[in-house]
């Protein structure tokens, strides 16, 4: 009797026990994470670069630059003699010209003269330059710049005058310092006066 007692009491005690480790299994647990990378979202990155765009300006127009070469002929200021072709004033007679031809872009020169003479004429054309070819002449092959313009011719005698000009002729570069010019000149005044000028300039760069 004594050991069955014993025994109820051992079984018992074990069903106490194990109630008691059931109840705490049963106890929920709740873990909380302190990580900053679980706190902080992380950003999104939707921002697109604009692509860069580089704008380029080309300038077209020619600069004015006095006294420099046309087309690889120098400018040049010299002294000519005028054969008067015909009309009364000092370029329809055989006169001395100072001529000279003053660049200003790479194709447009300006080509001041003036004759000399009983009633000077004072001659101011603008000309396109050419392109320079050759010629052959006497045996030996010539760079020529032929050249055509328009302008203004002034009569400076008492009965002072003012008419169109139209000009056309070549230069003829014998050298770096020097350049051969024949020109013919018909300036519209009170009659229509027409010269060939023939004659030598000095070759410059610049004003």
């Amino acid at each position: 009797m004594l050991q069955r007692l014993s025994v109820l009491l051992v079984l018992a005690s074990m069903s106490v026990f194990g109630s008691s480790l059931a109840a705490k299994a049963e106890t929920p647990s709740a873990t909380i994470s302190t990580s900053a990378a679980d706190l902080v979202g992380q950003p999104s990155n939707n921002t697109k670069q604009a692509p860069v765009q580089q704008v380029t300006q080309t300038q077209v127009a020619q600069t004015i630059d006095p006294g420099r070469p046309t087309r690889g002929v120098s400018s040049y200021i010299g002294v000519a003699g005028n054969i008067g072709l015909g009309g009364d004033s000092a370029l329809g007679d055989t006169n001395f010209t100072v001529i000279s031809k003053i660049g200003l872009t790479n194709t447009f020169s300006a080509r001041p003269s003036v004759v000399i003479g009983d009633d000077p004429v004072v001659l101011v054309p603008l000309t396109y330059d050419l392109t320079p070819r050759t010629a052959d002449a006497f045996e030996d092959t010539l760079a020529i710049a032929p050249f055509v313009g328009a302008g203004v011719a002034i009569e400076t005698s008492e009965d002072a005058d003012v008419g169109l000009l139209l000009t056309g002729g070549v230069d003829v570069p014998l050298s770096s310092n020097f350049t051969a010019n024949a020109t013919v000149n018909a300036a519209f005044l009170s009659e229509t006066d027409v010269g060939l000028v023939l004659g030598v300039g000095y070759n410059f760069n610049g004003l």
